[in-house]
């Protein structure tokens, strides 16, 4: 049977050049033009370039989700995007490189072709693009339009990022596709909020590492050396992380590479209470958020849905960063069991059934082919 086809229609935009950025892109049905997945993001700020790269990456992935075995013409208005993107041209700026390593991740490059088209041709995308910027310019996240059931569109932003296709080598991967890149994922250690199961994100007070959670770090660098395999360190950006990653990096002789993308959930109001508290105060709001992914916590700007899209660019970005390399990811409970559920092609509600424990490690193994294998799940043997 001949591979399924897709067109992928991407731009973005930057109001100041650098300025408030977006992007948008559109896949479309091959054989009949009709559109059927739809994506968008406000992305801060950001130069017209950077907001084109981002917008052919959503497409690609948004591609990908749909059909991972699928053909795909991308359409652009970005000559520079094109060019760079087919190799006629070098890409030069450093803003750059990252990005297009980033795009030549998501699908093999074989199925993957590039064409300029006339702005007027990439409507669609620079709607979208104009659309997440008025949304983020306003203080929102971009909502796709409502459709009618007519238009057959599948709205991407419910779930915009999709795990890399569940493994189909079983126990092992062929040997033919290298050596895959390997995430093993630390939760950072016990801060005075984790024992008592109080909501701590990325909107709270911060809180560093307690005693018990400098204890728990130092025995994780302790096993890290022992073992000799980790050969990067990435961390969320905040203290509890850079805390734990720290311990690490300085016993393996190594730095602490900063990554916004894993952060922890923004849980608004709900920061420092535990779930009783929250279930007491909020009820109709905890039952929203733990019911559907596109629900947030009470005055939180994230979502799941959201956290699932940014961790997913992070993913992709330390992926394209150190192909074939074993890096400790230092991160936090939602993001950490995000990567897992990915990994695994669960539903959303599945991060519901995980239980991560301070300083826990993960395994997550992914190939060249996009497929990914969890090794391991809530280790703590390095604890006793």
């Amino acid at each position: 049977m001949a591979p399924r086809k897709l067109i992928v229609e991407a731009d973005g935009g930057s109001r100041g050049n650098p300025g408030p950025a977006g992007y948008g892109a559109v896949v479309r049905d091959g054989d009949t033009g009709l559109i059927v997945a739809e994506a968008a993001e406000f992305i801060g700020r950001a130069t017209n370039n950077v907001a084109e790269y981002r917008g052919l990456i959503a497409g690609l992935r948004a591609a990908r989700e749909l059909d991972p075995d699928a053909e795909v013409d991308v359409r652009m208005d970005s000559k520079l995007v094109v060019e760079q993107m087919s190799g006629r041209w070098k890409i030069k700026h450093p803003d750059m490189q990252p990005l297009a390593a980033e795009a030549r991740t998501v699908l093999p490059r074989s199925r993957v072709s590039y064409r300029w088209i006339p702005r007027e041709q990439n409507k669609d995308a620079d709607r979208l693009a104009n659309e997440a910027m008025d949304a983020g310019q306003a203080g929102r996240a971009w909502e796709p339009r409502a459709r009618p059931a007519a238009a057959q569109v599948t709205e991407v932003a419910a779930e915009p990022l999709a795990a890399p296709a569940a493994p189909k080598a079983g126990w092992a991967a062929p040997a033919d596709l290298g050596t895959p890149t390997t995430f093993v994922l630390l939760r950072h250690g016990e801060t005075p909020l984790t024992p008592e199961k109080r909501f701590s994100g990325s909107g709270g007070s911060d809180p560093a590492l307690s005693e018990k959670g400098r204890w728990q770090a130092e025995r994780a660098a302790e096993a890290f050396a022992a073992r000799g395999t980790v050969e990067a360190v990435v961390s969320s950006p905040m203290r509890r992380t850079r805390e734990t990653a720290g311990a690490v990096a300085a016993r393996l002789g190594l730095e602490v590479r900063i990554e916004e993308g894993l952060r922890e959930l923004d849980f608004g109001a709900w920061e420092g209470l535990s779930f009783a508290e929250v279930q007491q105060k909020y009820p109709q709001d905890l039952d929203a958020w733990l019911g559907s992914a596109k629900a947030r916590p009470t005055g939180g700007s994230e979502s799941f849905t959201n956290l699932t899209h940014r961790v997913g660019v992070a993913r992709d970005k330390i992926l394209a960063r150190y192909p074939g390399r074993t890096v400790l990811v230092v991160s936090h409970v939602s993001p950490i069991k995000t990567l897992v559920r990915l990994a695994l092609g669960a539903p959303p509600d599945s991060v519901y059934r995980m239980e991560l424990s301070a300083a826990s490690l993960c395994a997550v193994q992914y190939y060249r082919d996009g497929n990914a294998s969890v090794r391991l799940l809530n280790d703590t043997s390095h604890l006793r």
